[in-house]
């Protein structure tokens, strides 16, 4: 597939990835707001992708994936959504489950990351508008328990 990369250069490219799917193109002002950090961070950034076969970039112009910046940044995509999704059945706030799979992201072995997937592929698959009856139930009695233990844990 690629050369071992960063969780640095994923975040980079995953940023970049989903920059263009969003506005058609990305430049170095989004990215720079998108992860917070400067600018100049940026252009020296998007300089080692270019040199390493990542992204294309010219200086002022608009910043391309080429198809193995693409690549990298899909399957990162794909694991942070993965843990995004995970996070968010078992009733994680949205905004926390998307810093936490940002973390889970770069962290975990790929076969617990293809157990994560496959667990919420089969889940949001049976809770689909055909999903079965026990599915429901569960994901109902999960959330009232958690709404137990939260409830309980304000009155103590």
């Amino acid at each position: 597939m690629h050369e071992s990369v960063s969780g640095r250069v994923e975040d980079y490219l995953r940023t970049v990835y989903e920059i263009i799917e969003q506005k058609g193109y990305a430049r170095i002002k989004d990215i720079s707001r998108d992860l917070e950090v400067r600018p100049s961070t940026v252009v020296e950034m998007m300089r080692k992708l270019h040199d390493r076969g990542f992204v294309v970039y010219e200086k002022y112009g608009s910043i391309t994936l080429t198809p193995e910046g693409r690549e990298v940044a899909e399957a990162v995509k794909m694991r942070h959504d993965t843990f995004k999704k995970f996070l968010e059945i078992i009733l994680v706030p949205e905004d926390v489950a998307a810093k936490d799979a940002h973390v889970l992201e770069h962290r975990l072995d790929s076969k617990t990351i293809l157990q994560f997937t496959r667990f919420v592929e089969f889940i949001t698959q049976a809770t689909a508008a055909d999903r079965p009856k026990f599915m429901r139930r569960w994901m109902e009695q999960f959330r009232k328990y958690c709404e137990e233990k939260t409830n309980n844990r304000i009155k103590a």
